[in-house]
């Protein structure tokens, strides 16, 4: 059974021993290591000789930055996913986040017994996040959504590109589009090996090139782009 190796950015001990218990008792994940200041993570994120799957990670640290260590982790590490456990509820941090590729965000409040299951569910697909954040996002993406609507007919023409024309698929191989319409879907990267019948790492390859031809450093980066772009489906099509 393949495991999951995480790594832990916690400063406050008590928290940081807690989650780390919680991942050391699961059969499915592997502790890489319990840290509690940016310096000693980011450290551990660029030593190539090391892999790590899950980066969680507070945002207030005593040295830095939780959103630069996900993008750090983006950058390096292009199979990490980000799950964030923070004290700030606002939506403005939330959205950073999810910006700089994290997949799911947890009000400290709202910290699951058991954070391995949280993690495991996140590594099939799922995105956690704390129901009163996810209340306070979704208002205020809906606000902005319709600040948008109004403001389209007064512009005179979309602001965004035309998508590209016949063969614009090109820019992607045949496979990297399929994986790249596969974690669009929210396919784990373990789950699209299997289903492609190749190793995580092939997988790895395909992403860390698509992402480098998208000019974006994580899944929701590119799944945005490549909507944009015109190289998936919008959402509401049908699959």
């Amino acid at each position: 059974m393949a495991l999951w190796r995480v790594l832990i950015v916690e400063d406050d001990v008590p928290t940081r021993d807690f989650f780390a218990d919680s991942v050391s008792r699961s059969h499915e994940l592997h502790l890489v290591a319990g840290v509690g200041t940016f310096e000693e993570a980011r450290v551990l994120i660029e030593d190539a000789s090391r892999s790590i799957d899950i980066l969680l990670t507070d945002l207030a640290l005593p040295d830095g930055n939780g959103l630069d260590l996900i993008r750090l982790a983006g950058r390096v590490q292009p199979a990490c996913e980000a799950l964030v456990i923070s004290m700030f509820g606002d939506e403005d941090s939330v959205l950073s986040s999810v910006e700089a590729g994290a997949l799911g965000y947890i009000h400290k409040d709202f910290t699951p017994d058991n954070i391995a299951l949280t993690i495991l569910e996140m590594k099939a697909g799922a995105s956690p996040i704390s129901p009163m954040i996810a209340r306070r996002v979704l208002a205020k993406y809906h606000a902005m959504h319709l600040v948008e609507r109004d403001a389209a007919p007064a512009s005179g023409a979309s602001s965004r590109p035309p998508p590209p024309a016949a063969g614009g698929r090109a820019l992607l191989s045949a496979r990297e589009q399929e994986v790249l319409e596969l974690i669009a879907r929210g396919f784990s990267y373990g789950e699209i090996s299997r289903l492609k019948a190749v190793s995580v790492h092939t997988i790895q390859s395909h992403i860390k090139n698509l992402y480098a031809k998208l000019a974006v450093h994580s899944r929701s980066e590119a799944v945005y782009e490549a909507t944009r772009m015109g190289l998936l489906q919008p959402p509401t099509s049908e699959l």
